[in-house]
C-alpha cells in the first residue's frame, strides 16, 4: 500500500509523500495492534466493566478472537514494516535521519493511547508510586499494603517483592501516583510518556553515537530503535528500561565527546532507573580517559568516575529521600524463572532429567548451580573487558558487556534484547552480526506474541494454541512475504553490514580504539 505521488513543481516526489509511502505500513500495523491491545491489552477490573464494549472484547470468545488476531496481524506487519525499510536503509536508499524520525513518528502515535500491551509490569510501577507516596519503604515490602492492586493490573508474583529499581524510577513513579490517584490508566499513560522520551533519547543519540564510532547514522537508527521490539516493548509494554537505556546511551556520547563528567551523570541517571546501568560506568571512564592511555591515566579517569557517579547519587537522593535499599533489593528479578535464559534453562532441564529417572526434585539446586556458574563467568567476562581494554572501542566493550550479563544472567526478558541492540549498531555489526539480529528480532517479536496469547485468561485452553500457531504462521509470511525481505534474512549478504564505508568513517571509528601511548 502506498501513499498518493504527490509531487513538487520539478516533479520530485515531495518529502512528505515518500515519509508517508515508507511509513504507511507500519502506521496501519500500530493502528491494529493499538486496536488488539484494547481486548488483549491490560486494563484495570473496573475499566472493563464500565463499557459494554470492552467487556466483549475482554470476555466474549468473539470479542478475544477479534483482539488477538488484530495483535497478532499487527505484530507480524510491523515486522514486515520495518524489514522493507530496511532493505533501502542497508542498500543506502533511504539516509535522511528527519525522514527516518518522521517514519518512527508516526509508527509510534496509534500505541500511546493503548491499553499495555506484552506486560502489565507498568502497573507495578504505579503501586510501588503509591506505597512511596504513603511514606512505606518499596524496598522492603510489596504492593500488596495497597488496596486494589489485584483489580489495577498488578500481576500477583510482585505483590509482596521488594522493588529492583532505582531511586530516580521511584521519584518519578511517585509523581505519576500523585498526578494519577486512584486512576490507573491515566498512571499509564504517563508513565507512558516516560517511556517514549526514553525512545526519543535513543533516536537521538543512537545515531550520534554511531557516528562517532564510524557506522552510518541511519542504519544504526534502524536497526536500534525503529525495531518492532521498541514499539512492541518499550512503547506498548511501557518497561522502564527504555528510559534507562535512553540516558545510558546519552551518556556514552556524551563520554566519547569528551564531556566525560556529564557522560558520568547521564549513565548515573539511567542507574538509578534501573540498577542495571552500573555496569557500564566503567566503560565510560575508559571513554573519559581518551583513545590513547596509560594505565594511570585509565584509573585516574575511574577514580573521576567514582567521584561524579558518588556526587550524582548524592544530589539525587537528597532531592528526593532516596535510601541505599535499592541497592539490597538488585536481585529481585532473579526470583523469576524463564526458558529464556540459558543458565536458568539448564538448571530447570537438569532438575527434570533428574526427576524423570527418579531421582528426586532437585530442580532448586539445579537451578541455582546453574545460576552461580552463569554469574561466575559474567564476572569474570566484564572484568577483563573492563581490565584489558586495548583493540576494541569502549562502545564495543561495553556492549560485549551487557550481552555476556544477559547471556549468562538469571533471567532474560525479551525487551533485556534492548539493553545490547542500542550499543551494538552503535558500535558495528558484521554482514552475519547483523543477520543473526535480523533473525531474533523475528524471533523475538513471535516469542511477544505468543507470550500475548497465552496471557489472556481464555476461556478455552485450545485457544492458546491456535494463538499460537496463527502467531508463528503470521511472522513466517511476513518474512517470506516478498522476495526483498527472503533476500535480506535469508539470502546472500549483499549489503555492507553495519560497518565503516569509506575512508573518513574508517578513521572515525579507528580513532576510538583504546591503545597504549607506545601504539599511537
Amino acid at each position: 500500500m502506498s501513499a498518493p505521488d504527490a509531487r513538487l513543481p520539478h516533479g520530485e516526489p515531495s518529502e512528505a509523500s515518500v515519509t508517508l509511502r515508507y511509513a504507511l505500513g507500519g502506521l496501519v500495523a500500530s493502528a491494529i495492534l493499538a486496536f488488539g491491545a484494547i481486548g488483549v491489552g491490560w486494563l484495570p477490573a473496573d475499566t472493563i466493566t464500565s463499557s459494554a464494549i470492552l467487556e466483549t472484547l475482554h470476555t466474549d470468545p468473539v470479542g478475544q478472537f477479534v483482539s488477538r488476531s488484530a495483535v497478532i496481524i499487527g505484530g507480524a506487519l510491523l515486522l514486515q514494516a520495518w524489514l522493507v525499510i530496511g532493505a533501502d536503509v542497508l542498500h543506502g536508499h533511504l539516509r535522511d535521519l528527519r525522514r527516518l524520525w518522521a517514519i518512527l513518528a508516526l509508527w509510534t502515535a496509534p500505541l500511546l493511547l493503548a491499553p499495555p500491551l506484552f506486560s502489565r509490569d507498568v502497573y507495578s510501577y504505579f503501586f510501588q508510586g503509591k506505597l512511596v507516596l504513603a511514606g512505606q519503604d518499596p524496598y522492603t515490602q510489596g504492593v500488596a499494603s495497597i488496596p486494589g492492586w489485584f483489580q489495577n493490573g498488578v500481576d500477583p508474583m510482585w505483590q509482596d517483592t521488594p522493588t529492583p529499581y532505582g531511586p530516580l524510577w521511584l521519584a518519578l513513579s511517585r509523581g505519576v501516583a500523585d498526578i494519577a490517584g486512584d486512576n490507573a490508566y491515566l498512571a499509564v499513560l504517563a508513565f507512558r510518556l516516560l517511556a517514549v522520551c526514553g525512545v526519543a533519547l535513543l533516536a537521538w543519540y543512537v545515531p550520534r553515537l554511531a557516528f562517532h564510532c564510524g557506522i552510518d547514522a541511519s542504519k544504526a537508527l534502524w536497526l536500534a530503535v525503529m525495531n518492532p521490539l521498541v514499539l512492541m516493548h518499550f512503547v506498548a509494554g511501557v518497561h522502564n528500561d527504555a528510559l534507562m537505556i535512553g540516558l545510558l546511551v546519552a551518556g556514552a556520547c556524551y563520554a566519547i565527546e569528551g564531556r566525560g563528567a556529564l557522560g558520568v551523570a547521564l549513565v548515573m541517571g539511567a542507574a538509578m532507573v534501573k540498577p542495571i546501568a552500573l555496569l557500564a560506568l566503567p566503560f565510560v571512564g575508559i571513554m573519559w580517559a581518551g583513545s590513547v592511555q596509560t594505565g594511570r591515566q585509565r584509573w585516574l579517569a575511574w577514580l573521576k568516575t567514582g567521584v561524579v557517579a558518588a556526587v550524582t547519587y548524592a544530589v539525587v537522593a537528597f532531592a528526593v529521600g532516596a535510601s541505599f535499599g535499592w541497592i539490597q533489593a538488585l536481585t529481585t528479578p532473579g526470583e523469576v524463572r524463564t526458558w529464556l535464559s540459558p543458565m536458568t534453562a539448564l538448571g530447570m532441564a537438569t532438575g527434570n532429567f533428574l526427576s524423570a529417572v527418579g531421582l528426586g526434585d532437585h530442580t532448586d539446586t539445579t537451578v541455582t548451580f546453574f545460576r552461580l556458574i552463569g554469574m561466575a563467568a559474567a564476572v569474570v567476562i566484564v572484568a577483563l573487558l573492563v581490565l584489558k581494554p586495548q583493540g576494541r572501542t569502549a562502545v564495543r566493550s561495553m556492549m560485549l558487556a551487557f550481552l555476556t550479563v544477559v547471556v549468562l544472567g538469571p533471567v532474560v526478558q525479551p525487551w533485556y534484547l534492548l539493553w545490547v541492540l542500542p550499543l551494538a549498531a552503535a558500535s558495528g555489526l558484521s554482514r552475519r552480526e547483523l543477520r543473526a539480529v535480523m533473525l531474533l528480532t523475528a524471533g523475538f517479536t513471535l516469542y511477544g506474541l505468543w507470550e500475548t496469547s497465552a496471557s489472556a485468561d481464555p476461556l478455552l485452553e485450545l485457544s492458546d494454541g491456535l494463538a499460537m500457531f496463527a502467531s508463528a504462521v503470521a511472522v513466517v509470511v511476513a518474512v517470506t512475504a516478498s522476495r526483498r525481505e527472503r533476500r535480506l534474512l535469508f539470502g546472500p549478504p549483499e549489503d555492507h553490514g553495519l560497518l565503516p564505508e569509506d575512508a573518513p568513517a574508517a578513521a572515525r571509528g579507528a580513532r576510538l580504539v583504546v591503545r597504549g601511548p607506545e601504539a599511537a
